[in-house]
């Protein structure tokens, strides 16, 4: 699908005879954007194979037209943050904005072990949505209120209060059934291990999920969420824009 579009964008009739081997240690359905970071490896390398030049907004349009027919109705989020290769504030149907961290902040990531579909997710709230849209607008409003309130909190330095928006939002994605009881024992493990917030990434009801922490309580918190039955954890660190003071949040 990536090739027969991108060859379409390139106005190319054929595809030279080649060969297209993928290797990856993305995890897979586990709300790591897999499907969209293979896509645009494939676009960029068949770009390049034929001797073209495609922007990042050819890039990312591409991607996300093969996102749609593999996942219903994506976001737009991944193929975009991936093609860019930046942080970003993505509301869809509207330009993107970048983000600029003032400061410094990491997170604990771990992983359910639970793969899902995001096809399956998408298609169950479009649905929940139709049978109770007095209950999941404000629900949608409430998570857009939060979104915009941590953009402003990366932006500013004040990565601190992000974790009770995570918490917020972790909350009210569990109302709307895109968590999971694997998502949640994680979840609460890694708060009662000393995170600062933490919530489900991706698509939900399996995949993984992030924990704000400090440097200081990083091991402790990957630990706990460990024992709670992440079959895999990452600690990274999201740098501070160039330019800005940097430090990393000490709790």
């Amino acid at each position: 699908m990536a090739v027969n579009l991108t060859m379409a964008q390139l106005g190319a009739a054929r595809l030279p005879a080649c060969e297209i081997r993928v290797s990856s240690t993305i995890p897979m359905a586990a709300g790591f954007g897999s499907s969209a970071a293979i896509s645009i490896a494939i676009i960029r390398a068949l770009a390049a194979f034929t001797g073209r030049t495609l922007t990042n907004a050819d890039v990312s349009s591409i991607a996300f037209q093969v996102e749609q027919r593999q996942h219903g109705n994506p976001s737009g989020i991944d193929n975009t943050v991936i093609a860019y290769g930046q942080p970003i504030y993505y509301v869809r149907g509207q330009p993107f904005e970048t983000l600029s961290p003032a400061r410094s902040f990491t997170l604990v990531i771990g992983d359910s072990g639970v793969q899902s579909s995001t096809a399956d997710v998408v298609g169950d709230i479009k649905q929940l949505n139709l049978q109770s849209p007095g209950f999941t607008t404000p629900a949608f409003e409430a998570i857009g209120d939060i979104s915009r309130k941590a953009r402003d909190l990366i932006q500013t330095g004040q990565v601190d209060g992000l974790g009770d928006l995570m918490n917020q939002n972790q909350a009210l994605l569990r109302s709307l059934t895109i968590s999971s009881p694997e998502l949640d024992r994680l979840v609460d493990a890694a708060r009662a291990a000393g995170a600062i917030g933490a919530k489900l990434s991706g698509g939900g009801r399996g995949g993984n999920m992030i924990a704000l922490v400090t440097p200081q309580t990083a091991a402790s918190v990957e630990r706990a969420m460990q024992a709670a039955g992440a079959v895999r954890t990452w600690i990274t660190t999201v740098r501070a824009a160039e330019g800005s003071s940097g430090e990393t949040n000490d709790g």
